[in-house]
């Protein structure tokens, strides 16, 4: 079976950074922009976007939850449903839960293909900490 290879991928970057020579937004391309989209993906909460309700997943309302197996299966759950639904540019290869002990935090480790460039397996940490305590 032959892979096929796309041209590449693009996004803006959110913090809206002008590029010092051209004073266009700054662009991620490939690797980037998608390690910035699953981010996203993650950090939204269920119900945060208006015309789409199902985007999204309740990690962040996860954050002072008593630490267990059985919350951890299901941020598993949610991450990868919402990764494959909402992230056609991936394939997921394993998702990993860690609550640190005596923290209110999560980490969340995603190792992930992307589809379409000849690039090898992404790993991304992100660890969500409360804002306030």
């Amino acid at each position: 079976m032959a892979v096929k290879i796309s041209r590449g991928f693009k996004d803006f970057s959110l913090s809206f950074k002008k590029h010092p020579i051209t004073n266009d937004l700054i662009v991620l391309t490939n690797e980037s922009a998608i390690k910035n989209a699953v981010i996203n993906l993650i950090r939204t909460r269920v119900g945060e976007k208006f015309f789409n309700s199902n985007i999204g997943t309740n990690v962040n309302n996860s954050i002072f939850e008593l630490q267990s197996v059985a919350i951890a299966i299901q941020l598993e759950n949610e991450i990868n449903q919402v990764l494959k639904n909402y992230e056609p540019r991936i394939f997921v290869n394993d998702i990993r839960i860690v609550f640190p002990e005596d923290s209110n935090e999560i980490s969340i480790s995603i190792d992930y293909d992307i589809i379409g460039i000849p690039a090898t397996t992404q790993q991304l940490t992100t660890i969500l900490k409360p804002t306030r305590v």
